[in-house]
């Protein structure tokens, strides 16, 4: 295996590294973000209180995945993507096998009985994985970065590595999982004959009542001979999407999310709409977009089914084709 840390050579005041203020907590490169006020908020956290204890109409789809093809595939490679839910996709490119913010639990939530719960079930079982070469962590929040899941993976496979942004590798090595490297954006690595990027996004990060900041937030790409993918992780809307464009894509596909926007008032700097992420991917000169972030948790106001519904006619009006845009069911692999 070959893992080098390197930087960008170019242009790094655009990728990277992360901007932090003075008191040394990460920044966006648009500086600090003004939150809704307690109007919205509270009635929001409130309705999120009680979906906890109510079903929600139109989940996800999901069909049985064994795992059988996957395992086979991490041998020849067939470039492919398996929605497992939610953020997690499992990725094969370049005889490389990745999870992309694994969360298996029911909860998305520090506590497995209360928070927001799963309305579908992961696709694939955690025992019928292909072994998996690398996991990369978006941003700390719970239906994101997961310690329950990633206990099990590095249980599974010691060779399993975690590439986290900077600042969230201790959230790692405190529940005994040693194999990480963190990234600053504008950094890579290379692994086991691929690059992975940690890159910029708009987001936040908290996961307690004293963290607020503490830990970066980061999209990732991650760059085979053969194919370009990109995973976006929890973002809103930014310039950066075109700088990343401009300098590492075009991409053949493209993992944006599309759900998670309602109240705009609460969500638009931090969470794309299913427009807005089809802006991304043209910014990002992706050739097929994957959308992701909707249905399997119950964590803002918009109608489950409604994410899907909006992308493939934003896609359309944004000029990609329909075999471009792609909404996957829960477990549904598919090769590009």
């Amino acid at each position: 295996m070959l893992l080098h840390l390197g930087a960008l050579a170019a242009p790094a005041q655009t990728l990277g590294p992360a901007p932090r203020a003075e008191d040394g907590r990460f920044e966006n490169f648009v500086g600090e973000i003004e939150r809704a006020g307690p109007g919205v908020a509270v009635p929001f956290f409130w309705r999120r209180v009680v979906g906890t204890f109510r079903e929600r109409p139109n989940a996800p789809q999901r069909v049985a995945n064994d795992g059988a093809w996957l395992r086979e595939n991490a041998k020849a490679s067939e470039p492919s993507v398996t929605w497992v839910g939610h953020a997690t996709f499992l990725v094969q490119i370049g005889h490389t096998t990745l999870l992309t913010d694994p969360i298996w639990s029911d909860t998305a939530s520090p506590v497995s009985f209360v928070g927001p719960r799963r309305h579908v079930a992961p696709g694939i079982e955690i025992e019928d994985l292909p072994p998996i070469d690398f996991v990369v962590i978006s941003h700390n929040h719970y239906d994101h970065l997961d310690l329950a899941t990633l206990e099990r993976l590095a249980r599974r496979r010691s060779e399993t590595r975690f590439f986290v942004p900077l600042g969230n590798g201790a959230l790692l090595r405190d529940a005994g999982i040693d194999n990480v490297v963190e990234l600053d954006w504008g950094q890579h690595v290379e692994h086991n004959g691929v690059r992975v990027y940690c890159l910029p996004c708009q987001h936040w990060s908290q996961r307690g009542l004293t963290d607020f900041q503490k830990g970066l937030w980061s999209s990732w790409a991650v760059i085979a001979e053969d194919r370009r993918f990109y995973f976006a992780g929890d973002t809103g809307l930014f310039d950066g999407f075109s700088t990343i464009g401009a300098e590492l894509g075009p991409f053949d596909l493209a993992a944006v999310p599309i759900g998670a926007y309602a109240p705009p008032a609460m969500m638009k700097p931090f969470h794309m709409n299913p427009e807005e992420a089809v802006e991304a991917g043209r910014a990002l000169r992706a050739q097929r977009l994957v959308g992701m972030h909707f249905g399997t948790f119950d964590l803002t106001d918009e109608p489950l089914d409604e994410p899907p519904r909006r992308f493939r006619a934003a896609g359309e009006a944004g000029g990609f084709a329909a075999d471009e845009i792609w909404v996957l069911d829960v477990g549904e692999t598919r090769t590009f």
